[in-house]
């Protein structure tokens, strides 16, 4: 049972991961083609919805940190935990590595 625990807290996790370095993918595209097409007036105009993007995270991890102990308990809330890091990490290692492939 303990087994089959851990592979579906590290699963949940590293949906959440990757879900958070998805979104954090997709305003990173969404940043870069308005500055190659030229469509930032200044620096300020990148600010418009990055705070309430970044509202919408917090209330999602809040929900996640209630929700997942009354899941998972023990040391099993850890396991959750590498698989938000493994996943957002998987995200983050994939655009760094397209990045250095375009240079």
């Amino acid at each position: 049972m303990s087994i089959v625990l851990s592979i579906a807290a590290s699963i949940v996790g590293g949906i959440i991961g990757y879900s958070f370095g998805f979104a954090q993918k997709i305003a990173a595209d969404r940043y870069s083609r308005k500055q190659q097409h030229g469509n930032f007036s200044s620096a300020w105009s990148v600010m418009p919805g990055s705070g309430l993007r970044i509202a919408y995270f917090m209330i999602l991890l809040l929900i996640i940190q209630i929700t997942c102990p009354l899941f998972f308990d023990g040391n099993i809330q850890w396991i959750v935990s590498a698989g938000v890091v493994l996943g957002y990490g998987w995200t983050s290692t994939q655009q760094l590595r397209r990045k250095m492939l375009l240079k």
